[in-house]
């Protein structure tokens, strides 16, 4: 499940991110789940636990399937989730005698973990893939100007000169930190969720496990060889990661902004925001809302530590409070990181000419 309070479409210039959104939509996640009931009857069939002619079918209308939005809708007021509904619509339109094949064994959570882990395989990708842009982009920002002088503070109060080199690397050596710590992080967040009702698997029949590491495979997930489904330490170790790369970003938007304060003779950038009272002004908004992404994302991580309390088998409010506040944490992340390289991007000139005193 999803939610983001990021549909102002105003604010979202700022805190958003369109491809990140697209993510958490409810048709991303449906596509996901028919993603999942397709290979799980194909993966079915293949171990002879529902016939071949039934997972053609399912496969067949999973591939076409189109909701009906607002008895979705209904159906969730009423459930608390979306899968019950969309498993009905799902058995309407396969027909007999195929429809009580679909989801066979399975469960709600079983359809919603997995879809999430699929939707998260492109989110990293992303992430990924923009963070060793703005590894790049420092990168170039001290081979252009690492050599020039800056004045270095400590508590806010100038200390002994340093090199802008010198302030890149603290930029750099963080990003490079996370970038490596993703990798790590990757196997447990990308794992299929395959255990039935209450987490046993026993409704899944004799060829459990088996059934779990061919679906896994077929869908390019993690076999985690148990249920997760109470056990949200993965989530809450991502939703850290996201708020630790917020904040490093972030410390990257606070030191532009302070070096912006001090005029041109520490930093020059281009494209700044303007003023209604005082056209003379370029306000270094990238920066700045760095800085609010990074304390926003640091706001969100305590509710996402209470999810981790389950009630028994499966907590419907837990679970609630993840949708509420998970994909928040990424869309705030993707928005960091993308002002982060437009930032950089904007970096006309940095320090002043002639190699500091030491």
């Amino acid at each position: 499940m999803s939610f983001t309070t990021k549909s102002q479409a105003l604010l979202s210039q700022l805190a958003g991110d369109p491809t990140t959104e697209a993510l958490f939509t409810d048709l991303a996640e449906r596509q996901a789940i028919l993603r999942f009931e397709a290979a799980l009857a194909v993966v079915q069939a293949r171990l002879g636990l529902i016939p071949k002619d039934a997972a053609a079918a399912i496969v067949d209308v999973c591939g076409r399937f189109e909701a009906d939005p607002r008895d979705l809708a209904t159906a969730m007021a009423r459930d608390g989730v979306t899968v019950p509904g969309l498993i009905r619509q799902l058995r309407e339109a396969i027909g007999e005698p195929h429809a009580k094949h679909l989801h066979f064994g399975t469960t709600s959570q079983d359809a919603i973990d997995t879809a999430l882990a699929l939707r998260l395989a492109d989110f990293l990708k992303l992430l990924d893939g923009r963070l060793n842009t703005v590894l790049a982009s420092l990168h170039s920002l001290a081979d252009r100007f690492g050599d020039r002088a800056l004045m270095g503070r400590t508590r806010m109060q100038a200390a002994l000169p340093i090199r802008v080199a010198d302030r890149i690397n603290i930029w750099a050596a963080p990003v490079e930190d996370r970038l490596a710590t993703l990798n790590t992080l990757s196997p447990s967040l990308l794992r299929l969720q395959l255990a039935g009702p209450v987490g046993t698997s026993e409704t899944l029949g004799p060829k459990a496990t088996d059934l779990r590491a061919a679906l896994a495979q077929e869908l390019g997930l993690t076999d985690p060889g148990r249920s997760w489904q109470t056990d949200r330490t993965a989530l809450t170790d991502f939703g850290s990661w996201l708020s630790s790369v917020c904040g490093v970003l972030g410390k990257i938007g606070q030191d532009v902004a302070l070096m912006a304060q001090m005029g041109g003779d520490e930093i020059a950038l281009s494209g700044g925001g303007g003023s209604s009272a005082m056209p003379h002004k370029s306000n270094p908004v990238r920066a700045e809302t760095l800085v609010a992404l990074a304390r926003y994302t640091a706001t969100l991580l305590p509710g996402l530590h209470a999810a981790l309390i389950h009630e028994q088998e499966r907590s419907g409010s837990a679970w609630t409070l993840e949708w509420l506040i998970l994909p928040d944490m990424c869309i705030a992340t993707a928005a960091a990181t993308r002002h982060a390289q437009a930032l950089l991007d904007a970096v006309e000139s940095l320090g002043q000419d002639g190699a500091p005193g030491r």
